[in-house]
């Protein structure tokens, strides 16, 4: 065999094929995790999964993409890598959620400058984590190792997720009126929203905030599947969710209310951590930057208001839908 003179490889390139294949085989093994209540329709492993929706009568598939922002960044820093992977998958499952759906598969795609089997492998825990929770396949995923685009230090996360529900089942902004209650559920912290604005606040103020007070604030994104399965089993009717992300209640709860407004009183948000960060940042910007403690918010007929506040001992009742806009009124 004729042999090139100074030939290169991909290793030469940085990029390690053999790596590449061990951390396959070790993410076949952390998915199997999450294919208890729901499995694919034939193995894992092809170039594309199927999963069978003869069980609905008449299927609605939604989908959602989404990250964890710059909170990558004090993650990784800090060395909670199985959070980022509970974030991602977070964000996305939250989101489908919100129709009423449930969440069937997700796919993850990761980018990296040098291949790093541990590293990678606490993430895809984090997210086998997640979704074991509730009830999502781990599907598939992208792991690209590229030495000249992405800094050493850093990793490129996204998440999708596909959900399904039956037509009848799905929520519909459009039902909501004026006068029905809206209920809200605490959040776990900022979430993975905001955090260009946190780090900047803990860049000039680093007095304030050692690493101890920056883990408490870096705690998972909460997923809401359990509540919504609690009302569900329950057969409270829910009308419309709200996920609680980036601009906060008021541009995420508008996506909820078909058009309506709404008068809201907010809770004091008691973490001291949490009050560092926002004595630094004016109340209107707070409201608009961060979910201020309630990560998910639920519209309810009146009549359901008070069952469902009994099924969820957390849950708050925060105001009613109005005409107009959303008027959010932060309590002391």
């Amino acid at each position: 065999m004729h042999h090139l003179e100074n030939s290169l490889t991909y290793k030469d390139a940085g990029v390690n094929l053999n790596a590449a294949r061990e951390l396959v085989n070790d993410i076949a093994r952390l998915r199997r995790r999450t294919e208890g209540n729901r499995k694919l329709y034939e193995a894992f492993g092809g170039f594309a999964s199927a999963f069978d929706l003869s069980g609905y009568r008449e299927p609605v598939i939604l989908t959602t993409c989404d990250g964890v922002g710059t909170k990558i960044q004090p993650l990784l820093k800090y060395d909670l890598v199985e959070t980022a992977g509970i974030d991602l998958v977070a964000m996305n499952v939250n989101d489908i959620l919100t129709s009423g759906a449930h969440p069937i598969l997700f796919l993850d795609y990761i980018g990296i400058g040098r291949m790093d089997r541990e590293l990678i492998g606490r993430l895809i825990t984090g997210m086998t984590t997640a979704l074991e929770s509730c009830h999502c396949i781990l599907a598939g995923g992208e792991t690209a190792e590229m030495p000249d685009l992405v800094e050493p230090g850093l990793v490129e996360l996204s998440g999708f997720c596909v959900g399904a529900a039956e037509k009848s089942a799905l929520c519909q902004a459009s039902g909501v009126r004026v006068g029905d209650a809206v209920i809200g559920l605490p959040s776990n912290g900022f979430h993975s929203n905001g955090w260009s604005l946190i780090r900047k606040i803990f860049q000039r103020y680093p007095a304030e905030f050692d690493e101890n007070i920056q883990r408490k604030l870096l705690a998972p994104t909460r997923i809401y599947f359990d509540e919504v399965e609690q009302l569900n089993k329950a057969n409270i009717p829910i009308k419309s969710m709200a996920h609680i992300t980036g601009g906060g209640i008021p541009e995420n709860l508008e996506r909820a209310l078909g058009g309506k407004g709404a008068s809201l009183k907010l809770p004091p948000w008691e973490d001291d951590a949490v009050r560092r960060v926002l004595s630094h940042v004016e109340p209107e910007e707070a409201l608009s930057a961060f979910n201020m403690g309630i990560g998910w918010i639920m519209v309810f007929d009146p009549a359901e208001a008070d069952r469902a506040l009994a099924c969820l001992p957390h849950a708050m009742r925060l105001g009613e839908v109005a005409e107009g806009t959303i008027k959010a009124e932060m309590l002391k």
